[in-house]
């Protein structure tokens, strides 16, 4: 018979398979970027930042962004997937395997997201537009860049696998190339990847099938996908659930994680909260400070903040899939995560929460704190720049 006290242990913090990966729990630190690869390579900075939450206690910690392609990073200093990067990739999944937690990468391409100016490399869109970010205009991918993009993913979750990631989640979010390539906004095709869902929805089902096709049951393969996209005429719910419907036939993925918003016209819609539009500008020099700082609340829109705050869209997800869900959005409290599991979702991303106590995890453990620090204030976005960090612990 078991102990009595094993029914103590709250359902987030019991054991949980994704795909062929076993976790000690069901918390992932979620993919948020480190800004801490000044070389578009490895640094001990980057290890140092995912060893923190995975002695902390998560199941898993996920790597924010490894790009497929050169063109794909939304601006120079982020990893790109070749083989000059697996060294250092080998050094940071033994890192976090030594502390006990799994490892994610998520991979994606930045699309129309992506900073041209930067990268010093087009940025590639589903059709030409004009890309505030890097202040340049994206040009329309043809076929044969997106081949080479899908083609490009398998390739690089191949590489990923090789240095050691337990598994790899694939960005279908926030208006990055898959992601723009779904949204009738961004998508003014009339060749088979636009017009109808079922064409915008190629892309994303060509890379899963990519991903899948290359790795097997060598690492768990997850997606995130965007809910909805939070601007006018942008994807909305009832076109992302057949997409996941779609996804979840095809049988490419082990799980979903939900997001919502766009990078590109509404970042914000995502974090919710204030906007630390006065921290954005100072992270720029002239002339970009001041123009942050004059027309940044026009982006960069406040919304209010509560606990779980894409639970109510997600329900709808759960409803409507057998597929394993992951739900992210606001999630600091333990009551929350246990919410979660008891409406069905299998796994919760944590970001900010985690930022701030990267050892949550084991209060959560041990009794010793049942809710997160994080006031959101967001001031740790605009750290991205220099190092990501709370700055109510390390200012730096």
């Amino acid at each position: 018979m078991a102990s009595p006290a094993l029914h103590n242990i709250p359902q987030v913090l019991s054991p949980a398979r994704l795909g062929p990966l076993a976790l000690r729990n069901r918390i992932i630190k979620a993919a948020t970027f480190e800004g801490a690869t000044p070389d578009a390579l490895v640094t001990n900075r980057l290890i140092d930042y995912h060893r923190a939450p995975a002695a902390g206690g998560v199941g898993m910690t996920t790597v924010a962004y490894l790009a497929v392609a050169p063109e794909g990073r939304t601006e120079r200093r982020q990893i790109w997937l070749r083989p000059e990067a697996v060294p250092g990739l080998r050094r940071l999944t033994e890192a976090v395997h030594a502390e006990g937690a799994a490892i994610a990468a998520q991979i994606g391409h930045a699309g129309p997201v992506a900073d041209a100016s930067s990268n010093r490399r087009p940025a590639l869109a589903p059709t030409r537009r004009f890309n505030p970010l890097g202040m340049r205009w994206t040009r329309a991918a043809t076929t044969s860049d997106i081949t080479r993009i899908i083609r490009a993913h398998g390739e690089a979750a191949d590489i990923a696998a090789d240095s050691g990631f337990d598994a790899v989640e694939i960005h279908f979010g926030h208006n990055y190339f898959a992601s723009a390539f779904l949204s009738p906004r961004l998508n003014r095709r009339t060749d088979r990847y636009g017009g109808s869902l079922a064409n915008r929805a190629e892309v994303a089902r060509g890379i899963a099938r990519a991903v899948r096709e290359t790795v097997g049951d060598r690492v768990a393969v997850t997606a995130k996908l965007n809910m909805d996209d939070g601007v006018p005429g942008g994807s909305w719910l009832d076109e992302s659930l057949q997409v996941a419907r779609w996804l979840q036939e095809d049988g490419s993925l082990d799980a979903l994680e939900l997001t919502a918003g766009s990078s590109l016209l509404n970042p914000m819609y995502l974090f919710r909260g204030a906007a630390p539009v006065p921290e954005f500008a100072a992270a720029f020099p002239q002339p970009q400070r001041l123009g942050v700082a004059l027309l940044g609340k026009r982006f960069l829109i406040d919304y209010p903040y509560r606990e779980a705050y894409l639970l109510e869209s997600a329900r709808q997800f759960r409803a409507a899939l057998e597929l394993p869900l992951i739900l992210l959005g606001g999630i600091a409290d333990l009551a929350t995560a246990e919410q979660a599991m008891a409406e069905g979702f299998e796994f919760v991303a944590m970001g900010r929460a985690l930022l701030r106590e990267p050892d949550l995890v084991n209060q959560y453990a041990a009794g010793t704190s049942t809710t997160s620090l994080c006031v959101h204030c967001n001031r740790c976005m605009p750290t991205i720049y220099s190092g990501t960090r709370c700055v109510l612990v390390d200012p730096e």
